[in-house]
């Protein structure tokens, strides 16, 4: 179940997607956004085929109805099923205006790796790959630290990356970051945040440029 830092980066990233636009959730962080979009026009995708993805309760669940993370899901009017190779026809043709990946790591020039722990045994790559080289934009949602403290935030990865393509926005429950030519600005201290807290839990270099509101 998620908790309310993971809620708090979720509502965040629903503030970038206006619509009309498709829309990739990756697994953890990201499929939470959905439920925070009144939005008709943006429609969710998932690559295992399925274009207009909702939420949906536990009473009207369809166990054969479930996105990439294997995750119950509902279907909006309209909706439409592909199978996977269309699926990713429609990553890689450049189709998806916006996907909202987790990570592992970040480095400062807006690379990511999240798709394999050296020594682990994780499920692989899956749609990451596709969707940072073909959606439009890219955002990532994810804790500031991983579970020892650690910073997410790196100079360089330690983990495999996923694409040599930066993102282009890292929201975190402490900061909102762009990448601009491959470096991290931060743009945006989400509530309760402090400068100091985000320059302490954030290896990477960054340069400042808060927006007007954002402090």
């Amino acid at each position: 179940m998620a908790n309310e830092i993971q809620e708090s980066i979720a509502r965040r990233a629903a503030k970038e997607l206006n619509g009309p636009c498709v829309v990739n959730l990756g697994i953890g962080i990201p499929t939470l956004v959905a439920k925070y979009i009144d939005d008709e026009q943006v429609y969710f995708h998932t690559e295992n085929g399925l274009l207009g993805v909702t939420d949906v309760d536990e009473e009207n669940k369809d166990p054969n109805l479930v996105n990439a993370g294997k995750l119950p899901v509902g279907e909006t009017i309209g909706a439409s099923f592909f199978n996977s190779a269309e699926s990713f026809g429609m990553i890689r043709g450049g189709h998806v205006d916006v996907a909202i990946l987790g990570v592992l790591q970040m480095d400062q020039s807006g690379k990511i790796a999240n798709w394999a722990v050296p020594g682990k045994n994780i499920m692989g790559v899956g749609g990451a790959m596709d969707l940072l080289v073909g959606a439009k934009k890219v955002i990532v949602t994810t804790t500031h630290t991983a579970k020892d403290g650690s910073s997410k935030l790196l100079k360089e990865c330690t983990f495999p990356i996923t694409s040599t393509r930066s993102v282009d926005m890292i929201i975190t429950e402490l900061a909102v970051f762009e990448v601009k030519e491959k470096k991290l600005e931060l743009v945006e201290l989400m509530p309760g945040a402090t400068l100091d807290e985000v320059k302490e839990k954030t290896e990477a270099e960054f340069s400042i440029r808060l927006k007007e509101g954002a402090l």
